[in-house]
């Protein structure tokens, strides 16, 4: 049984992107379908789909690699909120990842957001991981 079904979304991701694969099945909910969104917006996945079976749903995502050296575009993907410590700002208090280069992916009232968005919505929440 995962007790942290957010903690296996970025480890799946993080040790796909690690072995080179090009696409990455993960279990889906609509937390995931949220942060698969951000992900793909914010230009480190190449594409994503989701499958509807009657058993679990799940997630297809194509990672992205440089063209020239071959890394993965996703350097970093950090769980920073943990079942056992949550780590909740106000909105003032978002983090900045990378000297703004990165991306904290935020769980908020107004739903899942980068931090940069919810800056500018002026609301904090719940800072799920880190992305860079």
């Amino acid at each position: 049984m995962n007790t942290d079904p957010i903690a296996d979304y970025l480890t799946r991701i993080r040790n796909a992107a690690n072995a080179g694969l090009r696409v990455v099945e993960i279990p889906a909910s609509n937390l995931k379908k949220e942060m698969t969104k951000i992900l793909f917006d914010q230009g480190y996945i190449l594409s994503y789909k989701f499958d509807e079976n009657k058993v679990q749903d799940s997630i297809k995502i194509a990672l992205k690699y440089d063209k020239i050296s071959k890394q993965p575009t996703i350097k970093k993907i950090e769980r920073i909120s943990k079942p056992g410590l949550r780590k909740y700002v106000n909105a003032s208090e978002l983090p900045r990842v990378l000297n703004g280069l990165g991306i904290a992916i935020v769980s908020t009232s107004k739903g899942v957001m980068t931090n940069k968005k919810a800056k500018e919505e002026n609301v904090g929440g719940e800072v799920l991981c880190y992305v860079y």
